[in-house]
């Protein structure tokens, strides 16, 4: 099968197209034939090895996992001992290993049927960014309705589901992007959107129960200056900080401000549940939430996505299609 490998850490140019292995089944594990795949910055961290500590987990030299790509929608091809959830032909969506090739291996419960009124590019688009602004909004947010809400980074792959999210819990919601964007943004039921290239939010006078930070370039001080008295900050990832920490420091020094503050500062660091992927299935299919999709490139154009995603121009989420529906 032909699937996007990589030996060794570095630029998109370290990814190449290549024939290897098809995977086999496991225990508890679901052959697909994968239709699509989509980007998210946790494979870029992933291809480039950077920050540093990362590495810890993933492979010191080079990436032990060397076909890259997590979120995923397809069709079952074959089921390993004890599935009992799925059978082949079925449709599905979730996230594995290797998502970026013609096929994957899938832990039972990382995968669910897909939703019925998406396609699979669609669906590919939803699980790992969507748990994520799940899981920030509700589970470190602590979202309620009513609440006036600041998102950063509104028009990035996690922004734009935290947006529809905190709408759909009842919130009334800014959005923080650049001006290209705007309209989006707008579009997706934000309250208010404000155009980063000619307005700070820190100067606006403006102060918001939560904020939520996806963007990861702004200081700590500016942030709980956009904060109520008893405000929540959580901050979802973010770069700089260095080759070695990259945006953990920013997360680091907030948790160790938090006990001196008013401020509720919280971090997140999501994880992959089926629980919260059956959250987001029902939404998606009540017409509450819906993946945007920036571009679609064929599998023989993976390192060009990547380089898309690089790019920070993408206006919704990058989809890689490895076959046809």
């Amino acid at each position: 099968m032909k699937a996007i490998v990589q030996d060794t850490y570095g630029s998109s140019d370290v990814l190449h197209l290549r024939d290897i292995d098809k995977p086999v089944v496991g225990e508890r594990q679901v052959l697909l034939r994968v239709h699509a795949a989509s980007l998210h910055i946790g494979d870029w961290h992933l291809m480039t090895g950077m920050p540093y500590l990362l590495r810890l987990g993933f492979g010191l030299r080079g990436p032990r996992m060397s076909v890259r790509g997590m979120d995923v929608s397809g069709r079952v091809e074959a089921v390993g001992k004890g599935v009992t959830r799925f059978q082949p032909g079925d449709e599905v969506f979730g996230t594995c290993d290797g998502a970026l090739a013609e096929y994957a291996c899938a832990r039972e419960d990382r995968l669910l049927h897909k939703p019925s009124n998406l396609t699979f590019e669609q669906a590919a688009a939803v699980p790992t960014s969507a748990i994520t602004a799940l899981q920030a909004l509700r589970d470190q947010g602590k979202v309620r309705p009513g609440q006036k809400v600041l998102i950063i980074g509104a028009a990035g792959g996690v922004g734009l589901f935290a947006v529809q999210l905190a709408k759909a819990f009842g919130a009334h919601v800014t959005g923080v992007c650049s001006t290209s964007k705007v309209e989006l943004v707008r579009s997706l039921g934000a309250d208010d959107v404000i155009d980063y290239t000619r307005q700070d939010f820190a100067e606006m006078g403006q102060r918001y129960e939560l904020i939520l930070d996806t963007a990861g370039n702004r200081e700590l001080s500016l942030l709980r200056r956009a904060l109520t008295p008893r405000g929540t900050l959580v901050i979802v990832g973010g770069e700089g900080g260095g080759r070695w920490f990259g945006g953990i420091d920013r997360q680091l020094r907030a948790l160790m401000l938090a006990p001196f503050v008013s401020h509720k500062l919280r971090m997140l660091a999501s994880v992959a549940r089926k629980e919260d992927l059956e959250v987001l299935k029902e939404l998606i299919e009540a017409g509450k939430v819906m993946p945007i999709i920036d571009r679609k490139y064929p599998l023989s154009e993976g390192r060009e996505a990547v380089r898309h995603l690089e790019s920070g121009r993408a206006r919704g989420k990058i989809v890689v299609t490895c076959a046809e529906a």
